[in-house]
């Protein structure tokens, strides 16, 4: 059921070709960016920078493109949870050089900046009627193409083995597929601007793994930073109960 879309004219479809198009390179571009960051930085600084930079992002562009300012909740929300990001993932002695390394930070930025892109690329797919789980199958199926073209030119040796395959599954099935649904699924009924800021959850739970798992370190200041990020999610939770959709997209 849901809307039928508003792409039927000439004008509607360069639009939706134009949000595939742009959403497409948002999800080719974050991959490489992110780990760059991470590998520079660690899990946990390279995690909370690229996902603590794409709510603000996401947010400035939504109010810039369509005009549509963001919920006063959104505001503290977002500033409470950048200010948590930015001391937790600029303390000193967060990278594995026992620093912060300024080029992994910038593509840490670019992560965040690409998910921004593909989050509001979704969204305006969804607002001209497409269903969740349609868009976000669009965007990561044209992505997913042009990534089997640029490993047919670089190669992709390493994915023959059994471990490989086993890898690119898990990563597809789950990671990938599964993850987007429910972010879909989300992003039809909360808006871009919400759910970036709710998915600063994930450099939450990245800088608890990094820490319990990898056995990277965070200094007390970081500490601080965890408590101000988990207050900014919790004042956003509280406003998206506030509030109900007056539209729900199928």
């Amino acid at each position: 059921g849901g809307r039928p879309p508003r792409t039927a004219g000439a004008g509607g479809r360069r639009r939706a070709a134009g949000a595939v198009a742009l959403g497409a390179l948002g999800v080719l571009a974050y991959q490489p960016a992110f780990f760059a960051g991470t590998t520079r930085n660690g899990v946990a600084v390279g995690t909370v920078v690229a996902l603590g930079s794409a709510p603000v992002v996401t947010g400035l562009l939504a109010w810039a493109v369509r005009r549509r300012r963001p919920p006063t909740s959104w505001l503290l929300a977002t500033a409470l949870a950048t200010t948590g990001v930015a001391v937790l993932g600029l303390a000193p002695g967060g990278g594995p050089t026992g620093g912060v390394d300024a080029l992994g930070v910038l593509a840490s930025l670019g992560a965040g900046a690409a998910y921004a892109l593909y989050t509001l690329a979704g969204a305006a797919l969804i607002d001209a009627g497409w269903s969740s789980t349609t868009s976000m199958g669009v965007l990561f199926g044209v992505a997913g193409a042009a990534a089997v073209v640029v490993l047919a030119v670089r190669g992709a040796a390493g994915l023959a083995s059994p471990a490989g395959v086993a890898t690119v599954l898990w990563l597809g099935l789950v990671t990938t597929t599964l993850a987007y649904v429910l972010f879909g699924y989300g992003l039809a009924r909360l808006g871009a601007p919400t759910v970036a800021t709710l998915t600063l959850a994930e450099p939450l739970t990245a800088t608890v793994l990094g820490l319990a798992v990898l056995g990277e370190r965070i200094p007390p200041v970081g500490a601080l930073g965890l408590v101000v990020l988990a207050a900014g999610l919790g004042v956003l939770a509280l406003g998206a109960r506030a509030r109900r959709p007056v539209e729900v997209p199928a």
